[in-house]
C-alpha cells in the first residue's frame, strides 16, 4: 500500500511521517526536490498546478491530503481529489479545521467545509480530520520573561501537532476502518494560556509574567513577523472566536482511536521549552 504524504514539509505533516516511520512505501509530495525529506520516495508537484500531479498520484492507495490555508485553498484540494480519482486511489484521509461549516466564525472555516464536502461527494474512500488550534502555534512566544498570549483569555481544548500525526497515522494504516468519518481532535484539557505560566517558570528556571494580547494588538505583530496578510485576517477572526469561548470545548475522539491519552499542555511546555523561549 503507498501512501502519499502531501505538504510534506509542512509542521503537521513532518510529524506524519515521522509517526509513519516504519511504514512501507511512502511517498512524500513536495514542491522543490531539494527541500525533499530523507527516507521516503519523493515526488515533485504542486497542488496549485493539476498538470504536475499525474506522476505523483500514480500507483498511490491512500493519500494525507493537506492544503496551506489561504483563498485559494479549495482550488488546490479539488486538484487533488480530481488526481486521486484518475489514478484509482481507494482513500483520502483530509485535515480540515476544527468547526468547518457555512456558519464557521472565520474564512478558513467556511472553505474548509467547500472541500469536505467536495471529497465526501467524490466516490473515494474519505475521513475528515478536524484538528483543534495547535499547541505549537505558541512557539517562540516567550520573550524574556514574559509570555506574550493570543487569543488572550479564552480556553482552548488546544492539541499537539505530535497528537494529530499519531492519529492520523492510525487512520492511514488502515483507512477503511474509518470510512465515512469525521473526527473532531482536540487535547485532553481545555485552558487559558495563562495557566501555562508555572510551568513555563519552572522549566525556564525563572519567573515568566503572562501578557495577554487581544486580536487588534497581535494582528500588526503577525503582519510584521511576515504573516501574509490575509493569513493575518484570518489567525484574527480564528483569535476573535476564542476569546468569545469558541474553542473551549473537549472531545474524546484522540483516545478512543488511538486508545492512548494525548499530551497535556504541561508536557507540551516541557517538550519545547527551548522553543517557546525563542
Amino acid at each position: 500500500m503507498t501512501i502519499l504524504i502531501t505538504g510534506a514539509n509542512g509542521t503537521v505533516s513532518t510529524e506524519v511521517l515521522r509517526s509513519l516511520g516504519g511504514t512501507a512505501d511512502l511517498r512524500a509530495l513536495v514542491r522543490d526536490r531539494a527541500k525533499a525529506p530523507s527516507g521516503v520516495e519523493v515526488a515533485v508537484g504542486d497542488l496549485h498546478h493539476p498538470e504536475t500531479l499525474d506522476q505523483a498520484f500514480e500507483g498511490v492507495d491512500t493519500v494525507w491530503l493537506l492544503t496551506a490555508m489561504g483563498p485559494d485553498s479549495t482550488h488546490a484540494s479539488s486538484n487533488a481529489v480530481a488526481a486521486a480519482k484518475k489514478a484509482g486511489v481507494r482513500h483520502i484521509v483530509r485535515m480540515s479545521a476544527i468547526g468547518a461549516g457555512h456558519d464557521a466564525p472565520t474564512r478558513n472555516g467556511r472553505l474548509h467545509a467547500l472541500s469536505d464536502i467536495e471529497l465526501t461527494a467524490s466516490g473515494l474512500g474519505w475521513t475528515v480530520i478536524r484538528p483543534a488550534y495547535f499547541m505549537q502555534n505558541i512557539l517562540g512566544s516567550v520573550d524574556g520573561d514574559t509570555f506574550y498570549g493570543a487569543p488572550g483569555e479564552g480556553r482552548i481544548g488546544m492539541i499537539d501537532v505530535r497528537d494529530i500525526a499519531d492519529f492520523a497515522a492510525v487512520v492511514l494504516r488502515d483507512p477503511a476502518r474509518h470510512q465515512g468519518e469525521t473526527y473532531t481532535l482536540t487535547g485532553p484539557e481545555t485552558i487559558r494560556l495563562r495557566d501555562l505560566t508555572d510551568t513555563l517558570s519552572t522549566v525556564h528556571g525563572r519567573p515568566i509574567t503572562y501578557r495577554p494580547l487581544s486580536p487588534d494588538d497581535a494582528f500588526p505583530m503577525l503582519l510584521k513577523a511576515g504573516m501574509k496578510e490575509w493569513d493575518a485576517e484570518v489567525t484574527k477572526e480564528y483569535m476573535e472566536a476564542y476569546d468569545a469561548g469558541w474553542g473551549d470545548f473537549t472531545t474524546p475522539t484522540y483516545t478512543a482511536v488511538t486508545g492512548r491519552p494525548g499530551r497535556t499542555s504541561a508536557q507540551f511546555a516541557r517538550d519545547y521549552a527551548a522553543q517557546l523561549g525563542g
